[in-house]
């Protein structure tokens, strides 16, 4: 009779261990931004055929039901910009959420100069003392690659302070302050997932580039170094690694830290696990938040799909393949997108046009992709890079002009000049050429005396620099008597384009490119149709 009552008293115990009390993925939480003026989705677990109540002090409210697998999900009608609000999950148990804020929510992803934190940029000491904007809240997800697609991720929604922003994407900090500042008094929030060094692929979800030949051969790649992994080796090797390295390190102190300090050694993990294995970063850091509401999301990267102008041109379809997935996965139609194309870095160019180089072909993707891809915008870098560092320091200019795309196109913002000049056109008559632009919203201009950067190239493969000279508010003519039938224009087609000049009056900078000429015939020309 005892054992029985004690089988009983177990079997309680266990049912009530079993039993699953209402939960939340991270990325809900107090302190959290919710899309304003939207039905975002709201989504946990919970026991199977638990009722889930969510009640908002904005007086809404939602209900979902657990599925036989514990998830449930449901939207909740968010109010105007506002707050600070409250919001209760209730089901077996109750989760209450404070300091909850309705405003505009914008994912900030990437490689290493989206990660770059605000402690390494220009200024940074100040920047930093200045950040005190508690109605802009930070919210950055702990690496993680991953094979399997996760549901949760690790990270807090912290108010923006010196503190939380010292660590934070600067790229994505300046931008959201100048949204912040221009929108006035409506809350700010900002996603940050982002990784140095990895390419694009990770970030795509395999299942839309797994006929992708240069995704497959990433894959490939890394498959057969795992076939030949080994955990014991690699740890024995890292160990060995790990001595001579703490030998160095005590010599460059007892020098009194002359020199660079030696290069920690990593431990080599199984490359399944890689952060550039494709689809890995995907659902390791962007699968626990999707579909989270959004207004959009900016990126900067590329500089890992630049090894070869291969890489570089095809650097386009694969953007257009990520940028698309998200979209569906979120649901949402074609939210705003905004990228970085990537500025000024290496030697200087020493020719007119540097045609074997790689970062131009990259540039040319990002610019094609704004073209082409609905909602989609590019914020031109190109006279805020570094020769000698890859990780330019000044993102307050990144920050900036992606800011300025969003608060054009997104919040209608007329009064605020949205880019620097993007080619259009480029006809030719005569020996002239007129290359017209979308000028961004403001005159073209120039900084300095006479235009520098454009080279022709005529039917025989010369180029030639060209002298060019604004004749409209959006047209450049350029002249080069030594090209009788030019064939091609090119403006700042080299990695460091140093020198080149053509902006708009809000002193923007134009889109470096490269553009086949178009002959206009003499009838056209007389009417001034082109």
């Amino acid at each position: 009779m005892k054992r029985s009552i004690l089988l009983t008293v177990l079997l309680v115990l266990c049912a009530g261990l079993v039993s699953a009390k209402v939960k939340l993925p991270a990325i809900f939480s107090s302190g959290m931004v919710l899309q304003r003026e939207m039905n975002v989705p709201v989504w946990g677990w919970a026991t199977p055929g638990e009722k889930v109540v969510i009640t908002a002090s904005w007086d809404a409210q939602a209900s979902a039901v657990a599925d036989k697998d514990g998830n449930w999900k449901t939207t909740l009608k968010t109010p105007k910009a506002g707050g600070p609000f409250k919001v209760i999950v209730k089901g077996e148990n109750s989760i209450t959420l404070d300091n909850v804020m309705s405003g505009e929510v914008w994912l900030c992803s990437g490689q290493s100069n989206m990660e770059m934190s605000v402690r390494g940029v220009t200024d940074a000491d100040k920047e930093i003392a200045a950040a005190n904007y508690p109605n802009i809240r930070l919210f950055n997800v702990r690496k993680v690659s991953s094979q399997k697609k996760l549901n949760n991720c690790t990270a807090s929604w912290q108010p923006c302070s010196p503190r939380s922003v010292r660590n934070f994407s600067a790229a994505g900090y300046f931008f959201g302050r100048d949204v912040y500042k221009e929108l006035k008094d409506v809350p700010v929030g900002l996603i940050e997932a982002s990784w140095g060094g990895t390419c694009i692929e990770a970030w795509t979800p395999w299942e839309v580039q797994k006929d992708d030949t240069f995704a497959i051969k990433r894959k490939e790649s890394l498959d057969k170094k795992s076939a030949v992994y080994n955990e014991a080796a690699a740890k024995e090797e890292f160990k060995k690694a790990m001595a001579e390295w703490n030998r160095k390190n005590e010599l460059w102190k007892r020098t009194k830290r002359q020199g660079r300090a030696p290069r920690r050694p990593k431990l080599k993990k199984e490359p399944k696990l890689s952060q550039n294995y494709p689809g890995n970063l995907y659902r390791g850091m962007i699968a626990p938040i999707e579909g989270y509401a959004i207004r959009g999301a900016i990126w900067y990267q590329g500089e890992a799909n630049s090894h070869s102008i291969d890489d570089a041109v095809h650097y386009r379809k694969q953007l257009e393949t990520m940028i698309t997935s998200w979209r569906q996965i979120w649901g949402q139609g074609n939210f705003h997108f905004y990228y970085v194309q990537l500025p000024n870095f290496m030697k200087p160019w020493q020719n007119p046009v540097e045609e074997k180089e790689k970062w131009p072909y990259t540039r040319e993707s990002f610019l094609k992709a704004s073209k082409e891809i609905p909602d989609t915008g590019m914020a031109i870098t190109i006279d805020a890079g570094e020769e000698r560092n890859i990780h330019p320091k000044n993102k307050q200019a990144v920050g900036n002009r992606l800011a300025r795309l969003a608060l054009n196109d997104v919040y209608k913002r007329s009064n605020i000049v949205r880019s620097g000049p993007v080619v259009k056109s480029v006809s030719e008559h005569r020996g002239k050429v007129t290359v017209t632009f979308d000028n961004g919203g403001a005159p073209l201009a120039v900084d300095g005396k006479t235009i520098e950067g454009f080279a022709i190239k005529d039917e025989d493969g010369k180029i030639f620099k060209a002298e060019a000279k604004i004749i409209a508010p959006d047209k450049v003519e350029l002249t080069c008597p030594g090209a009788d039938d030019p064939v091609m224009v090119y403006y700042g087609w080299a990695n460091n384009p140093v020198g080149i000049n053509l902006i708009n009056k809000a002193g923007l900078p134009a889109s470096p490119f490269r553009a086949e000429t178009v002959e206009v015939p003499s009838f056209f020309n007389l009417w001034g149709i082109l």
